[in-house]
């Protein structure tokens, strides 16, 4: 067991490094946005509505890192390099396309999110600059999906690791000097944000393409040419990529009804709710980016063993990987519950939103178990490609997600408390929680029927 946890510290570390600096980009866009001139909660809500937009897009396609990274993993685990080639040239090659896909639908894109999206005219304003400005660079960020996944499945965790720091420190430094000025220079104000997230993401897949070339030009690409790469796009090969991930699509589709949900009911409460709620989802998802690094270490150990038939090893790196991630959910417990209120006065410094704030940190500290284990069974389920039940787990969670909001939001109407709005926010992240429960319980339930090996009669190590 020694020896399987550090393999997973291995593989989590150079994730977990990288995803640290994730929420602090997001802590950055936020603050930037909230110490512009003008007002600080229409700046929030325009950079909460504008990236929203984005995750309507992006969430479709998260298949591309985690098709990619289930398959190369087992590749991998099989030993065959020519087959980890072939994926990387599929997942990239799908990218593009459906990148070109994304900017031919840019306009009627945001007509009709914004049918749907119920925010004040400044903050549909601020967000349409942001999302016209970021959208070229469609390219970079889908491809970079194929990247990470690829990394991972060929447990080169580190190779995703320093593509990620380039792209979100790249956005850190230029969002702030773009948006806020340098010098003389004023800077280019909300702008300057969006600005900032496009030369990152170019300098990200730029880093990213240059470490395949010199990390695994010989061993994995040698010998393989143009032919093998249109190859990879023909129908016999597309066939059984796309049959497991229009799972996984459907997954994200669910994800997506949830996150929507989210923001647009809160959007409906005003722009100080809207911002409160942003922040809110910013500080409740730190944790998540600290356990998606053992998923991902649980994807790429569970695809290896699996393709190499090793059931024993997979089993005990799953065990491995639960008790790792239990560990970050009780850390961040502790975390919430000291350093609530400061992290709330990093987001912003207008004292209405923080004040807002300090009633809804008790979710906080109630979600890192939940959250942990739901994120770290989507890595598993990931690397063992089996797409129908993170599906089945996620469809579930957002009927459970709904029916908890339009039932609260019902009993609600019929109280009509002073703090209305407060209340309705307190239901809001109720109905987050029992998203969370719900695919946590049912990935549990699936896992020994779903999961190849994960009964211990199943199967033993490969021999020779």
């Amino acid at each position: 067991m020694k020896a399987i946890n550090r393999e997973i510290l291995r593989l989590a570390i150079p994730s977990i490094l990288a995803n640290i600096t994730v929420p602090i980009v997001g802590m950055v866009d936020i603050a930037v946005s909230g110490h512009l001139s003008g007002a600080a909660a229409a700046s929030i809500g325009g950079i909460s509505i504008g990236s929203m937009l984005f995750d309507l897009l992006y969430w479709n396609f998260a298949f591309l890192r985690a098709g990619t990274g289930g398959l190369t993993a087992q590749a991998y685990g099989r030993d065959d390099m020519a087959a980890c080639a072939r994926t990387f040239l599929r997942g990239i090659g799908l990218s593009l396309v459906l990148a070109l896909f994304v900017l031919a639908i840019q306009i009627p894109f945001t007509k009709l999110a914004f049918l749907v999206i119920d925010c004040t005219p400044e903050v549909k304003e601020l967000a349409l600059q942001y999302y016209y400005i970021r959208i070229w660079a469609a390219p970079a960020t889908l491809s970079l999906m194929t990247f990470r996944g690829w990394f991972i499945g060929m447990q080169d965790t580190v190779s995703s690791m320093w593509t990620d720091l380039v792209v979100n420190g790249m956005n850190v430094i230029s969002s702030i000097v773009l948006a806020l000025g340098i010098g003389r220079w004023g800077g280019l104000g909300f702008k300057g944000v969006a600005y900032g997230t496009l030369i990152a993401q170019y300098s990200g897949l730029l880093f990213a393409t240059g470490a395949v070339l010199v990390k695994y030009r010989r061993r994995v690409f040698q010998g393989i040419g143009l032919k093998d790469a249109l190859s990879s796009l023909e129908k016999r090969e597309l066939k059984g990529f796309f049959s497991m991930n229009a799972d996984l699509l459907l997954r994200s589709l669910g994800f997506i009804l949830i996150y929507i949900g989210f923001t647009v009911i809160s959007a409906r409460f005003g722009d100080l709710m809207l911002a409160s709620s942003a922040i809110m989802m910013k500080l409740l998802m730190i944790f998540s980016f600290f356990t998606d690094g053992f998923a991902y270490a649980g994807q790429a150990l569970t695809g290896k063993f699996i393709g190499a038939e090793d059931y024993p090893s997979m089993r005990g790196g799953v065990r491995a990987v639960f008790n790792w991630s239990m560990g970050v959910a009780v850390l961040f417990i502790g975390i919430y519950w000291a350093l609530g209120v400061p992290l709330l006065r990093l987001m912003t410094s207008d004292a209405q939103v923080v004040d807002a704030c300090r009633e809804f940190l008790p979710w906080l500290i109630a979600m890192p178990p939940l959250g942990c284990a739901a994120f770290t069974w989507d890595g598993i389920y990931e690397g063992a490609t089996a797409s129908r039940p993170i599906r089945d787990a996620m469809l579930a969670a957002a009927f459970f997600f709904f029916v908890s909001w339009f039932g609260g939001k019902a009993i609600l109407d019929r109280i009509s408390p002073d703090n209305y709005y407060a209340t309705a926010l307190h239901i809001l992240l109720g109905a987050y929680f029992m998203h969370l429960l719900a695919r946590t319980v049912w990935l549990s339930a699936c896992y020994r029927k779903s999961i190849p090996g994960a009964s211990a009669n199943s199967g033993s190590a490969r021999q020779g």
